[in-house]
């Protein structure tokens, strides 16, 4: 892997990192909101095999860019994973890992790169990303899902529970947990943590990487002041299923390495039933949903 160090004198503030799969149209707009921002950068596509040909296309439009770069994978390795190969060709101290449907201004650039000179002992820093409405997803800012937490949720019980309620701050504010939608990260914060864990394919490696980085010493804060549209990806309505098998191995997986209560072999035992059939109680819906979506034109469900 090359080191921080080597790239100490580029001329680049920030390599800004996307993976796609099968992402759609939302992809280009990403692509050139990014390309339109004035800061230094470069932008490193990443594709897991996607079948649309949009990254294809995209690198034909801008087969003259220099700041594009794209790396096919041939195959879907998993977000954690696409993101890491695309760290290891980055050319710049800094890492913006992007999704692929968030569309990014300049003057939000401008701001989290400020935030991270600004909070010297910042490892990752986020924004709050809302829905074309305006509406803040509530993972923007959120605690570490322990089974506890998420007890509290669920019941509506008193304390502090999984999500943060209340509107979202309105400046920096230090975090647990912010959403892996945008991640902004000094290099070598990124490689000491040995960048994403490759043991989540898709969703909750965000929340494993913001634990670890705090875990290490670092901070995570939300940049409150900083709206980025996020519209969710097409994996999620195109393949529901898929994506909820593997959200549900990846809370398996965060419980294990980081509650507590995992030390408990019946309280686990009775965690894995909870999660696994939370998974297959939201099947007949989501193949519902999906079925209406096939059937039904999008004008008329608008």
């Amino acid at each position: 892997m090359v080191t921080t160090s080597a790239f100490h004198f580029s001329p680049i503030a920030v390599s800004v990192i996307v993976v796609a799969a099968d992402s759609g149209p939302t992809l280009r707009e990403c692509v050139r909101h990014v390309m339109a921002c004035d800061v230094p950068l470069e932008l490193i596509l990443v594709d897991n095999g996607s079948s649309d040909g949009v990254p294809q296309a995209i690198e034909r439009a801008l087969e003259n860019e220099p700041r594009l770069r794209l790396l096919y994978n041939h195959a879907n390795l998993g977000f954690g994973p696409a993101v890491n190969r695309g760290a290891a060709q980055a050319r710049s101290e800094t890492l913006l890992i992007l999704n692929p449907d968030c569309l990014l201004d300049n003057d939000s650039l401008h701001r989290l790169l400020g935030m991270l000179e600004t909070h010297r002992k910042a490892g990752v820093v986020g924004a709050v990303v809302c829905d074309e409405k305006g509406v803040p997803d509530p993972a923007s800012y959120r605690r570490d899902p322990l089974l506890s937490r998420a007890l509290r949720s669920v019941s509506g019980r008193k304390g502090q529970g999984v999500n943060i309620g209340g509107a979202m701050p309105e400046g920096p504010v230090e975090a647990e947990a912010i959403s892996g939608a945008l991640m902004l990260m000094p290099r070598r914060v990124f490689e000491y943590l040995k960048g994403f864990d490759e043991g989540y394919f898709l969703h909750c490696e965000d929340l494993d990487l913001c634990r670890r980085a705090r875990d290490a010493g670092y901070q995570v804060w939300l940049a409150g002041d900083v709206r980025v549209v996020h519209g969710k990806g097409g994996s999620s309505r195109h393949r529901p299923v898929f994506v909820s098998w593997h959200k549900h191995r990846g809370m398996w997986r965060w419980f294990r390495k980081f509650d507590p209560a995992a030390r408990r072999f019946w309280l686990a035992a009775v965690v894995w039933l909870g999660i696994w059939t939370h998974f297959l109680l939201q099947i007949p819906g989501q193949y519902a949903r999906l079925l209406v979506r096939r059937l039904v034109p999008a004008s008329r469900r608008a």
